[in-house]
């Protein structure tokens, strides 16, 4: 019989650190070479408010407002991507959160050596990358930005010939 494998969206963010250490390029490249498709992508810079909702389940610890100024140091990159297993594929590659602990071969364990600075956040299910996309994108992430399969054709043939100026005639008093 035919297996059907469901394709999955997810919700990864490169955080503060990895876009001032500019990954950005990099994380981008492995998920595409890996086989899934970006979907969404926009640069933010998150508020209070924001990251509030998105670490509730951290929010009320003592060690939040570090999480938060760190998430606040600069912008980040959010990202939605789309494949076969796509919330698992993109954890996989993400590491362990801890850097020092990661694999090598994995964003973190490649990338960094810290448990809070650690390039990436990653959706750790289908229910959450649901809400996180929602959260991030709206309710249609995938609708604003999609990558159409085969060639792109322009409409118009580009002219790519060399436009060289003539040189510039000098008036007699010029001389």
């Amino acid at each position: 019989g035919v297996i059907l494998m469901a394709m999955e969206k997810t919700y990864l963010m490169v955080k503060p650190d990895g876009v001032q250490r500019g990954l950005v390029g990099k994380v981008i490249t492995r998920l595409e070479e890996k086989g899934l498709k970006l979907v969404a992508m926009k640069m933010a810079q998150l508020g209070p408010e924001v990251l509030k909702e998105h670490y509730s389940h951290l929010a009320s610890k003592p060690f939040y407002p570090i999480i938060e100024e760190s998430m606040m140091a600069a912008p980040v990159i959010l990202t939605c991507w789309e494949g076969i297993d796509a919330v698992e594929v993109v954890r996989e590659m993400a590491g362990t959160t801890n850097g020092r602990k990661a694999m090598p071969g994995t964003l973190r364990g490649d990338f960094c050596v810290s448990h809070q600075e650690n390039i990436v956040h990653t959706s750790d299910s289908l229910e959450t990358a649901e809400k996180e996309l929602k959260r991030f994108f709206g309710p249609a992430p995938a609708r604003k930005c999609t990558r159409r399969s085969g060639r792109f054709f322009p409409r118009q043939k580009a002219d790519f010939s060399l436009r060289i100026p003539s040189p510039v005639k000098r008036s007699p008093e010029m001389k």
